[in-house]
């Protein structure tokens, strides 16, 4: 895609999302629906997003036992959306099955490790070792699994780019220099995860809560 930004519309209000959609699409490649988005306004809501005309982005993470994840998959072919993302700890049964089901089309993406999570969080979970440790052992999970590719921070996506060459990667967590991190613990600015190897870049509050989200998606565009 030419333009990696995706922005995150998780409004509570369909008609100001679709709003800020129609203002940005010329400076973005797409927009992510999340669960906000979907609990507030279903597949309504996202035909709704569609008929901007750009991909669209489910970031539903689905986790799951196998064939409940695969129905979700299946229930969402209608919405023909480009990406889609299930939890990697979710297992390498649950991920073949939820790329088994999904639409020809659409990438599936594993999610690694939440960029609102550090290492004392993984600790916490019982999960021992590095926030990088986890990712590494995610993606290479997900890769076997047959997966598109992870969402990671911009933190750990260089080493998994080396690691799975082939892979598509989308960074959360995009900051720009001055902007707040807010409830992010890991993050990176565009031209960072896009130098690293991110495919996908997925802009939130940045964009969605500027003053002026056109002149903000603006320069994000400018510094890729």
């Amino acid at each position: 895609m030419t333009n990696p930004v995706f922005v995150a519309l998780d409004l509570p209000r369909l008609e100001d999302a679709k709003g800020l959609a129609t203002r940005v699409k010329s400076h973005v490649g797409g927009f992510k629906l999340g669960l906000e988005f979907f609990c507030a306004h279903g597949h309504h809501g996202v035909h709704e997003i569609a008929h901007v005309g750009l991909p669209i982005f489910l970031d539903l993470k689905f986790h799951d036992i196998p064939n409940t994840v695969a129905g979700a998959m299946q229930s969402i072919h209608v919405l023909e959306p480009a990406i889609v993302t299930v939890h990697a700890s979710g297992g390498r049964a649950m991920m073949e099955d939820a790329k088994a089901a999904a639409s020809e089309h659409c990438k599936v993406v594993g999610v690694t490790m939440l960029t609102s999570l550090d290492e004392r969080d993984l600790a916490r979970t019982g999960v021992a070792g590095s926030a990088h440790d986890q990712v590494m052992r995610l993606a290479e999970l997900a890769e076997t699994a047959g997966l598109d590719g992870i969402v990671c921070s911009g933190h750990e996506v260089a080493a998994v780019r080396k690691q799975w060459k082939s892979g598509f990667f989308v960074v959360p967590g995009i900051r720009m220099k001055d902007n707040s991190v807010g409830d992010q613990k890991r993050v990176v600015t565009p031209r960072a995860a896009r130098d690293d190897g991110a495919s996908v870049l997925v802009v939130g509050r940045p964009v969605t809560r500027a003053e002026d989200p056109v002149l903000a998606a603006r320069a994000i565009e400018a510094t890729l």
